[in-house]
């Protein structure tokens, strides 16, 4: 039996610097033992808190041990009868416990510890091991939140550990309770009722996903300027969402098809595949959220290419414009300069300049810058300056 260890890393593993971030996603450091940083608790709930454990015979339950050593010995020798455990973001302790408890592979645990996994399934000797992301749509931050579910599911036991407040697991045992006949199935009734809450919690999202959509679209013909940001988070969002929507359909695949190593059997099978039609219709409209997002951040860069276009052609008019008024300022400055220069020379009263007592040298004079200014007129006004 593989017993739980502090944390090494195993030779031939690479370190966390090394492990290449999936598109959109953070490196998330390994090195720590702390829960999930950020993740939310609801009510009087704590880290490190065993939120319920009852032992279950014939669909009911038959007791509620308090302590988690020895639990698996007080599960009767009968079918269906099993014991489940929640834990609300364990310590190390306490995984170190439970691992012993139901022998469980120290790989599996220590991706429960760190946590930020994707939704997956594994098979570890004869625990099955599968990672949830449920989500829920916030209306006061108009954000989708991602919680973390691990599920632990043995023959005779369930362990589920919550990183967040999605789903709320008394609520997903209360329903579960309520149908003695399905919880009489074993643990399998247990990770059937988790993945149904998971995928029935997709539907606000997808619900609120939609109503953002719309709104960005509404501000990229409204040219706000904001725009192009919440197209972002909202793409970052939508990715997130593909990711556990996605990964789901493949559990439900894996759990429907009836293998010996993960599949479900008889009426459960057919409620996963319930399931699992309502998973590819949510996986469906990620996807088409997705394209939608694509399109409307192609249109707002054309709208935003046009706008600067449209900005570019009335500042190219603006100069023209000036241009042309400065042609006209410096066509008239030169007319006016000739007489101007004229007057001046024979205005500085020399004793001895020519034609300064010629009887027709006013009127030569006057003729004269008439006649320059003609001149120049006329140049000008075959070069378009005037």
């Amino acid at each position: 039996m593989p017993q739980y260890r502090k944390r090494d890393w195993l030779p031939g593993r690479r370190t966390p610097p090394e492990i290449a971030p999936h598109d959109g996603e953070e490196i998330v450091p390994e090195r720590s033992m702390d829960p999930r940083a950020g993740s939310e608790v609801t009510g009087e709930e704590a880290s490190g808190q065993v939120i319920d454990m009852a032992i279950y015979t014939g669909g009911r339950r038959s007791a509620t041990p308090t302590d988690l050593s020895g639990v698996s010995a007080r599960v009767p020798e009968e079918p269906g009868a099993f014991v489940w455990v929640s834990l609300l973001r364990p310590t190390e302790s306490q995984m170190s416990t439970v691992s012993t408890e139901f022998e469980l592979h120290e790989l599996a645990v220590e991706d429960t510890i760190v946590a930020h996994q994707r939704p997956k399934i594994e098979r570890y000797n004869q625990t099955l091991f599968v990672v949830l992301k449920p989500a829920r749509y916030r209306d006061d931050t108009a954000r989708v939140q991602f919680g973390e579910i691990h599920i632990f599911l043995g023959r005779r036991f369930v362990l589920t550990v919550r990183h967040s407040d999605v789903p709320q697991p008394p609520a997903v045992r209360q329903r579960l309770e309520s149908k003695p006949d399905l919880l009489a199935t074993g643990p399998e009734s247990v990770l059937y009722a988790l993945l149904d809450t998971v995928v029935d919690g997709y539907a606000p999202v997808v619900a609120g996903l939609q109503n953002d959509v719309d709104d960005a679209e509404n501000r990229v013909f409204e040219g706000a300027p904001e725009a192009s940001r919440r197209i972002y988070e909202l793409s970052r969002e939508v990715i997130e969402f593909q990711r556990a929507t996605r990964s789901l359909l493949t559990i439900l695949d894996h759990l429907t098809t009836g293998s010996d190593t993960s599949g479900a059997a008889g009426e459960l099978r057919r409620h996963l595949r319930d399931v699992a039609d309502h998973a590819t219709t949510v996986a469906e409209r990620a996807d088409g959220f997705r394209q939608m997002l694509e399109g409307i951040l192609t249109v707002n860069a054309t709208l935003v290419s046009q706008a600067q276009n449209e900005e570019m052609r009335r500042l190219s008019e603006a100069g023209y414009q000036q241009n042309e008024q400065v042609k006209k300022i410096s066509s008239w400055a030169a007319i006016l300069f000739a007489p101007t220069l004229v007057g001046t020379i024979y205005g500085m009263n020399f004793s001895h300049m020519p034609e300064l007592r010629w009887p027709l040298g006013y009127p030569f004079s006057l003729v004269l810058m008439a006649g320059v200014c003609i001149a120049l007129y006329l140049v000008f006004k075959r070069s378009n300056w005037l």
